[in-house]
């Protein structure tokens, strides 16, 4: 008996030991056990690895460049009724136009110093504009300075420990390009979108004086303004400025201002406190085959119109930087600084980006002798539609 009840007691030892060893490492195990026949069964995937993203992923970008992505609110008080204070008005109507007008947006980090690069229209008009990280931290900011021919501003907060975006070559991005979209569209908080660049150069927009956008089919959504546009690695490639759109929302066609000219603005504001550009005093116009013909040009000899290169200049400024240089009506302005030149808006564009008081050379064809002439452009007056 005491043989059998020694036996008994160690199967129970074994048994109890088991039962703790699998409640310990294997939990789930004692689910099914309990569950019965009533148990589905299914495949899961093995358990991934933490470390290594998946293929095709951009995650690595979304993480490099999110944290320097904010939203930035912004509030204006609101215009006060000429009649709010009549009693008679207040009897009918209530009191109106004493609730401030908030917007949304977004904003880039682009210094540890608290620069950060947005789009005019988001902090256009407001007299308070709230900044709010990644991390949920919030602050104040000031504006530093704001250029509405481009649409862009640079606002300043005062935190330490910010992120910041590395600036990418815009220059270098070609259209197929994988891109992201990130910023706070609609307010639901930080979003990012993925697409391709569609095109390059985008002008004759109607949206800025100087217009010179990427086009992408990432979702780019109202609040997205101001926000990042990032290529595979992270880095910033533009600004989200605009969409087009018939319903308010995303239809597959954005444009985001190159980081090239959102860098020319940054520095030539936070340095001089304003944007400077450069001017000729001349009124150009697309080169076609009546222009040609009005001020005499000979076509190519296959008479192939769309062989025609260059901007025609119908008139010139008298003792503008143009005139002074000897550019006269009729002469065709094939490149600027050595950089080829098509159409009315990439003139602008070119001669916008050079120093005033600096010769520049501008290569150009009269009748059909080609010949360089060295421009010292001046500074740009206000933009006037005649002039350039």
């Amino acid at each position: 008996m005491k043989r059998f009840w020694l036996l008994f007691s160690q199967t129970v030892t074994v048994l109890l030991a088991a039962y703790f060893v699998t409640a310990t490492l294997h939990p789930e195990w004692l689910g099914r056990m309990a569950s019965g026949g009533g148990a589905v069964a299914v495949i899961e995937a093995p358990a991934a690895s933490s470390s290594l993203p998946a293929t095709g992923s951009f995650s690595a970008a979304a993480k490099k460049a999110a944290p320097a992505v904010v939203s930035i609110n912004t509030s204006k008080a609101a215009e006060k009724n000429p009649n709010g204070d009549d009693p008679w008005f207040k009897f009918f109507f209530g009191d109106r136009g004493d609730e401030p007008q908030t917007s949304l947006g977004s904003g880039v980090i682009v210094s540890p110093s608290g620069y950060i690069l947005t789009n005019n229209h988001v902090v256009e008009g407001a007299d308070e504009i709230e900044v709010i990280l990644n991390d949920s931290r919030h602050a104040q900011a000031k504006v530093i300075g704001t250029d509405p021919d481009t649409d862009l501003a640079i606002l300043k907060i005062d935190l330490d420990r910010l992120p910041v975006i590395v600036l990418g070559n815009s220059d270098a991005l070609q259209v197929g390009d994988q891109v992201l979209a990130i910023g706070n569209p609609f307010g639901v908080g930080q979003t990012v979108t993925g697409g391709i660049v569609s095109a390059l150069g985008r002008n004759h927009l109607g949206i800025n004086t100087f217009e010179n956008f990427i086009q992408t089919d990432a979702a780019i959504n109202p609040g997205n303004s101001g926000g990042a546009l990032v290529d595979v690695n992270g880095n910033l490639m533009g600004i989200n400025t605009a969409i087009f759109s018939r319903s308010g929302g995303s239809m597959g066609i954005g444009f985001a201002i190159p980081v090239s000219t959102a860098r020319q603005v940054l520095d030539s504001i936070v340095k001089d406190g304003r944007v400077t550009r450069g001017w000729i005093g001349v009124e150009p116009n697309n080169l076609s085959p009546e222009l040609a013909e009005t001020f005499g040009l000979k076509l190519p000899k296959d008479g192939n119109p769309d062989a025609l290169a260059g901007v025609i200049i119908t008139g010139v400024l008298q003792n503008g930087p143009a005139a002074q240089a000897g550019i006269k009506p009729g002469d065709v302005i094939v490149s600027v600084a050595g950089k080829p030149v098509s159409n009315v808006g990439e003139l602008l564009t070119s001669v916008s980006a050079l120093k005033p008081g600096t010769p520049v050379k501008f290569a150009l064809l009269r009748q059909e002798a080609r010949m360089e002439l060295d421009v010292t452009p001046g500074l740009r007056p206000k933009p006037r539609k005649e002039e350039r």
